[in-house]
């Protein structure tokens, strides 16, 4: 039986039997704001009406549809009847007896509104008590909106008929048309792929403009629920929006392939943003409501543009099958970096620091887990890719095409691009593809790269290997590359990789390391030499990796490692300062730095630290170092030790600056004392101040929450915040709170509203989960253990992907870090016979235990 899921296999099958041509789906989304018609499981339904039109290779020839929905009621095969009750079966409509060529099919079926943030999305704002509506299509959900052949290789066109509420907005992948009556008529879309159509509606506040290049008017909209819309910044929006368009379409060489482009933030979002055709959903948290650093200003901007590189890459041209999925992903991450990095007049120029920092550490900790797989990942069918929007996906597979862009050069690079869009336009292809066209402007011959950094997992560590003379004088230098061994239970063989990278030489001038020498190289094998260093004074600092071309873990010499110890914060630029943090960090993780000494190595360089999004990258790996890595008997003195430096840093930041907030934030997350907790008590009551701080609504939840955990902030405190805040954040911040709160009943009710109950939607569950986590409170999660290992397969199989994996990552006893906890997933690993994805998601969190376990043994041995 295959339920939802769909191997490779048959979709290949398909693929090699139909050809579609196109869809006509008419939506009644009359009764939307009451909830729908009751189907009787809770969820409210809609009537799909879907007519698709395709051709078979053979006559006679069986097939299916795809479609989750409760109920249909009429399928129409060529114009004859087909029994629904017969036919439509596993999520499948059962098509047999194909003509050869045209077919015609019509499905009328009852689809479901859901709130998990998968398929039609339905959500009421406690503000104007309006429904919202939005769709979230990828991987495979579509089908719970209407008939469809749920592959991306099997694209058509699609034409959008939609009946909703008097006063609404509809919005889809063509431009929105005047509507007649409550009926919205769009315009057939461009051949594109299932998961990327979309439909957006409800009362929205819209803002809009265009985007004008050679002689060309592309209408540009941004949309977001009236109770955001005093805090959107449409302009700011736009103009980073219109950057993108720039950049893209010169280094594309390819006009931006649809008619309009819409920027659409919907609440409760499950990922960052989709890449619908024309209609990008935006997480909207990116709307912001209170002050924030110019990190998240950055991070926005990176997603807009990744989205908008999307529709080149990935929607112009579109992955055939899921295992190139990475190939979307890490593309659309790289060039939105690089339009960051390069665009002219840019805010961001700094962006690879911002990747270095964030971004590699991501696929670094990724590629060190049991799941670990190579870039180019076997998918053999839907359920491995659910779980495959990875760091590895994502993260490395950007790094990777850095270390590509570097390898064949920028210009070739693009010029192979231009030639791919332009030869696949509206198709499908497979990575050979884009080699291809690499291969074709850069003259390098690309099998060996692709086998040896696409098709193998794991991570290389370079070395420098240095000889001085009495004098000083370096006599030898090379690169020396490791393959370490993969994680346990990791497939493949470890392999050397051809790197290439830049050797970094830096002297202490005036108390700053300043670069005077960047010598650029390929590496390969186990041992490079450098013989430009030959002959030359040896330097304070030799880095390598500079600039950060490639994807390894660096290591130090003795002597570089003593000089960036002492002058960490002293590097002129901030990219070796992050090189230099992320090592520090990695080292940490590996066990090869102890906790405390990383949390000394901190202190004595992030008040010298400029940039925003280093510094809340140090906040974070901090105060996780010390919650899961520093050895248990020294943890408090840690966090002591680190949240007085906090406040230290907060009283001493310059008023109202970043750095001030951050450390705001950093410090209300850490805060113990009697004295520290009155004082967050005392700015949340107005009775104490720090000069320049706005205690503004995210700032003050981020009090409460913290008064809730440590037991200072009780029911009323919290329902009094929350009637302060009577929005949708307001209600997910409470909800956190409240699970928060350092008592037994609390706890039991956080647990019974997520575990025992499926009623919350999916925003509200994630914040009950985060907050019943609470670092403090081991003892007091401890009997959740076996609760977890009893309930997790039961709740893997009966909730929707989204809302399990939430459940099963979220918690997991990831604080209960003991041979006892490894003990236990051992033996429910052992006997409770789960899916492939589920064990992969219980491998990698068994994984963080053993972690840790080897991080606090190396912290006490200290």
């Amino acid at each position: 039986m295959p339920g939802t899921n769909l191997t490779r296999d048959e979709a290949q099958q398909r693929a090699r039997l139909l050809t579609v041509d196109a869809y006509e789906v008419e939506l009644d989304l009359s009764g939307a704001q009451e909830g729908g018609e009751a189907d009787g499981s809770g969820h409210g339904t809609f009537r799909s009406v879907t007519t698709v039109r395709f051709d078979s290779a053979e006559a006679g020839a069986d097939s299916f549809i795809d479609l989750v929905a409760p109920a249909v009621h009429e399928v129409l095969l060529n114009g004859e009847a087909l029994d629904a009750g017969e036919v439509f079966k596993d999520s499948r409509i059962a098509l047999t007896g194909l003509r050869a060529g045209r077919n015609e099919l019509r499905v009328v079926a009852d689809c479901a509104y859901t709130n998990t943030g998968e398929g039609l999305h339905r959500f009421v704002d406690p503000v104007d008590q309006q429904a919202y509506l939005y769709t979230q299509f990828e991987v495979p959900d579509a089908r719970r909106v209407y008939a469809s052949f749920e592959q991306p290789d099997l694209k058509a066109t699609f034409q959008f008929t939609v009946k909703a509420p008097e006063g609404w907005t509809v919005i889809s992948n063509s431009p929105t048309p005047e509507p007649s009556g409550t009926i919205w008529r769009f315009e057939p879309t461009p051949r594109i792929s299932t998961y990327i159509t979309a439909l957006i509606a409800g009362p929205y506040h819209s803002v809009h403009s265009t985007y004008e290049k050679d002689g060309r008017t592309v209408p540009l909209g941004i949309y977001c629920r009236p109770s955001l819309a005093e805090h959107l910044d449409a302009e700011e929006i736009f103009a980073v929006t219109r950057q993108g368009f720039d950049w893209f379409q010169e280094k594309f060489d390819y006009a931006y392939p649809f008619a309009k482009y819409d920027q659409l933030f919907v609440p409760e979002f499950n990922a960052g943003a989709m890449e619908n055709a024309g209609a990008v959903t935006i997480r909207d948290q990116y709307v912001f409501r209170s002050k924030v650093t110019d990190a998240a200003y950055e991070v926005r901007a990176e997603t807009i543009l990744h989205e908008l590189a999307h529709m080149w890459f990935g929607d112009l041209v579109t992955m055939e099958w899921w295992n190139d999925l990475w190939l979307n992903e890490s593309f659309a991450t790289y060039t939105s970096i690089a339009c960051q990095a390069y665009a002219p007049g840019s805010r961001w120029p700094h962006s690879w620091t911002t990747f270095a920092n964030s971004m590699k550490t991501w696929a670094y900790r990724q590629d060190q887990l049991p799941s670990t797989h190579p870039i180019m990942a076997e998918i053999n069918d839907l359920d491995d890719v659910l779980v495959n929007f990875d760091g590895i996906t994502y993260a490395k597979g950007a790094s990777v095409l850095k270390q590509l862009v570097a390898y064949v050069g920028m210009d070739e690079f693009f010029q192979g691009v231009q030639a791919y869009f332009k030869a696949h336009a509206y198709g499908n292809t497979r990575l050979s593809d884009l080699l291809g066209a690499l291969e074709e402007t850069s003259g390098r011959d690309l099998t060996t790269w692709s086998k040896k950094w696409l098709e193998t997992a794991g991570i290389n560590i370079l070395r420098p290997e240095i000889e001085v003379d009495a004098q000083g004088v370096i006599t030898s230098f090379a690169v020396k590359q490791e393959a370490p061994a993969l994680p346990a239970g990791a497939k493949g063989e470890p392999v050397l990789r051809p790197h290439r990278i830049a050797v970094g030489v830096y002297e202490l001038e005036g108390g700053k390391l300043v670069r005077t020498e960047r010598i650029e190289l390929d590496v390969d094998g186990e041992l490079t030499a450098v013989p430009q260093l030959v002959g030359k004074a040896r330097p304070a600092v030799i880095l390598l990796n500079d600039d950060d071309l490639s994807y390894a873990k660096v290591r130090l010499d003795e002597e570089s490692l003593k000089t960036v110890t002492e002058h960490l914060g002293d590097f002129t630029e901030s990219l070796p300062r992050a090189l230099s943090w992320a090592s520090a960090w990695d080292m940490t993780r590996d066990g090869e730095l102890a906790t405390r000494d990383y949390l000394s190595l901190v202190l004595s360089g992030i008040g010298k630290e400029s940039d925003i999004g280093v510094v809340q990258s140090l906040h974070r790996q901090v105060k996780l170092a010390l919650d899961l890595y520093a050895a248990p008997e020294w943890r408090e003195t840690g966090l002591a030790t680190w949240t007085a430096a906090a406040l230290e840093q907060l009283r001493a930041a310059e008023p109202g600056s970043d750095h001030q907030l951050a450390w705001a934030r950093a410090f209300a997350a850490a805060a113990r004392t009697d004295e520290q907790l009155d004082l967050l008590q005392g700015l949340l009551e107005g009775t104490e101040e720090v000069s320049g701080l706005a205690v503004d609504t995210e700032l003050r939840w981020a009090l409460v929450h913290r008064l809730a955990a440590t037991g200072r902030a009780d029911e009323k405190t919290i329902a009094a915040e929350l009637d302060r805040d009577k929005t949708s954040a307001g209600e997910r911040y409470a909800a956190s709170a409240r699970a928060a709160r350092p008592t037994a009943e609390a706890k039991d009710g956080a647990w019974a509203s997520v575990v025992e109950s499926d009623q919350l939607p999916n925003s509200l569950q994630e914040s009950v989960i985060g907050g019943f986590v609470q670092t403090d409170q081991r003892e007091l999660l401890a009997p959740y253990t076996a609760k977890y290992f009893a309930a997790v397969k039961d709740i893997w199989n009966s909730r929707s992907h989204e809302m399990a994996q939430q459940i099963a990552v979220g918690l997991y006893p990831a604080l209960q870090v003991s041979q006892e906890t490894l003990d236990a997933t051992d033996a429910w690993l052992a006997s409770a016979e789960p899916s492939a994805a589920l064990r992969r998601l219980m491998t990698e969190s068994r994984a963080g235990i053993e972690r840790a376990l080897k991080a606090q043994k190396a912290d006490a041995a200290a």
